[in-house]
């Protein structure tokens, strides 16, 4: 009876590694997918150089003074479209970088009854920015596909003064600041769009000759501008 039972056992512990391949082997569990914008240098993310484009909005603000005398402030409104171009060098979340562009830019805008031109007819004083550029630093956090970033640096543009008649004027280029804060979302590997707002203080341009400026040669004309634009941006991989 003992060597039967003792057999018995044998064939059982023979046949468990036969038995034991007719099972599939078990189930191990998916690797986390890696975010596709994270820091890690295996994968995508935010790191390089980009050009794009952007446009939107400016609403300006402007103010004549001549002699001490302020005239009120008026709007100086219109939109702007241009292009886009930057670096960004990302260290894991947090990201440092510096983005410049250059844009056509339509903003317009008067006070009536502010001085007299030559001819003696009551005029408007007239301001305009026709193209507007920047070049700011970039600091921001990303959360994968998303970034947000605050932003600031030096801007310039050509303000352009006179009187409205004769609506001939004065034209030079203005340095000034800029500074503001944006959204921006990766939508594929390597296209991303953004929306943000920049304020911009051009400083105090001038109006001086009299044929464009009448009455109100030699006046200090104040513009800032505060601008809500979107974008669009292809990033080189590095």
């Amino acid at each position: 009876m003992k060597k039967f039972v003792a057999l018995v056992i044998l064939c059982v512990l023979g046949a468990n590694p036969a038995h034991a391949a007719d099972f599939p082997p078990p189930v191990q569990a998916a690797p986390l997918p890696q975010p596709i914008y994270s820091g890690s240098p295996s994968s995508k993310n935010w790191g390089g150089f980009y050009l794009g484009i952007n446009g939107g909005y400016g609403l300006g603000s402007s103010q004549w003074s001549l002699a001490g005398t302020p005239t009120s402030i008026f709007d100086a409104d219109g939109f702007l479209i241009g292009g886009t171009f930057g670096f960004n060098f990302p260290i894991s979340e947090v990201l440092f970088g510096v983005e410049g562009d250059i844009d056509w830019a339509g903003l317009d805008g008067s006070v009536g009854n502010c001085a007299v031109n030559t001819a003696g007819a009551v005029a408007s004083c007239e301001t305009k920015n026709n193209f507007l550029g920047t070049a700011r630093a970039r600091m921001g956090y990303a959360a994968d596909r998303t970034l947000i970033y605050a932003t600031g640096g030096a801007a310039f543009g050509n303000v352009q003064t006179g009187l409205n008649p004769p609506a001939t004027f004065d034209s030079a280029v203005h340095a000034g600041w800029a500074a503001g804060a944006g959204i921006e979302f990766g939508f594929s590997d390597n296209w991303s769009a953004k929306a943000e707002y920049l304020f911009i203080n051009l400083g105090n341009a001038s109006c001086t000759t009299v044929a464009n400026c009448g009455s109100a040669a030699g006046a200090s004309v104040a513009l800032t501008e505060s601008l809500v634009r979107g974008g669009l941006n292809y990033r080189f991989s590095w």
